[in-house]
């Protein structure tokens, strides 16, 4: 099993974080690409690839909005040769990203094209752009090492889609292992009625996860980063109502009274509102013992990785630094 981060960059930390995160143990560490609110996500990328020697590197995630695929394409490559083959391109539909300049997530159909194109570019293949024929040309003479794409995935289209398409799906479904699971049955379905073989697939799960003796403390500290993952369960033009009922009241209200300036922030009046059964249900906010056993549980869902998400924002920085040695404590009983 697989355990890694997904966190933000910082200005001037970039690469001190990455090389915290190899040596506490952790096997992949993955970045949001959200320009507004960090730095731009490849630059920091190339921090990380040259501070470190092992771990996965990559977005978590970028978008098919802000980028050109083309653009995307060449800096995924150009990092996979800087960083020996340590790099995952993760991608979603894009969500801070897009409501930062005024935008809205890529359609689901406009997406699977999208990694089409990113799958033929990443191979060197060449790729009809409304009729100009296009590829990575500085590929020619160069061994570049397999690139695997990764979808961030919630709802059922996009997990088709991924299953279609991808090499890797991330479900950000909470840590609810039943829904997991369910997420997982719905992709390898897809897969194998489109001729793919299911095995193929590398399946994920992003967790909110603080680990603190102080439940509260906890629940305080992961309040905002979870809601971002609950706001993505509230897309417009998603089906509530498809949703599990423990999660349909609270992406409805996160559908509605979602503010963008406190992007995943735990002091945000959207955050504040969502209750605490639904924190315990959607994340993992628990003294050692108990978030030990509950990701346990997540890890049996037949997964292959976990993403853990250490934390909100505006997490106190004694709280997150204690988290995540607490979690690197336990990466060994998960493995």
């Amino acid at each position: 099993m697989q355990i890694g981060l997904l966190t933000f960059t910082s200005p001037g930390g970039t690469a001190a974080m990455a090389r915290n995160a190899e040596e506490r143990g952790f096997d992949s560490l993955v970045y949001a690409d959200t320009q507004n609110l960090t730095p731009e996500v490849w630059s920091q990328l190339m921090l990380a690839a040259a501070a470190t020697e092992r771990i996965e590197i990559g977005t978590g995630v970028t978008n098919p909005v802000s980028r050109d695929v083309a653009v995307t394409a060449s800096a995924a490559l150009g990092l996979q040769v800087e960083s020996g083959g340590r790099v995952v391109l993760g991608i979603g539909r894009g969500d801070s990203s897009m409501a930062k300049i005024g935008r809205k997530p890529a359609p689901p159909a406009e997406f699977e094209t999208y990694i089409t194109r990113l799958r033929a570019y990443l191979d060197g293949e060449i790729v009809d752009r409304e009729g100009t024929p296009t590829r990575i040309e500085w590929l020619d003479g160069v061994d570049v090492p397999y690139v695997p794409i990764e979808v961030a995935a919630t709802g059922p289209k996009v997990i088709e889609l991924a299953a279609r398409r991808a090499d890797r799906i991330c479900f950000a479904v909470g840590a609810d292992p039943v829904r997991i699971k369910d997420c997982i049955a719905r992709a390898r379905a897809t897969a194998a009625a489109e001729g793919r073989d299911p095995d193929e697939l590398r399946f994920g799960a992003y967790v909110n996860c603080v680990v603190n003796e102080d439940r509260e403390v906890a629940r305080e500290s992961i309040r905002g980063s979870l809601s971002v993952f609950a706001h993505f369960s509230g897309f417009h033009g998603m089906d509530i109502d498809s949703l599990p009922e423990e999660v349909r009241a609270a992406a409805r209200h996160l559908r509605e009274k979602y503010d963008m300036d406190d992007h995943a922030v735990s002091a945000g009046a959207h955050a504040q509102a969502l209750e605490d059964e639904f924190i315990h249900r959607f994340g993992i906010a628990e003294p050692p013992d108990v978030a030990l056993t509950r990701l346990e549980e997540v890890c049996d869902t037949g997964i292959d990785y976990l993403r853990i998400v250490p934390g909100s924002r505006d997490i106190e920085p004694a709280v997150a630094g204690q988290s995540i040695r607490a979690i690197s404590e336990l990466i060994e009983k998960l493995r």
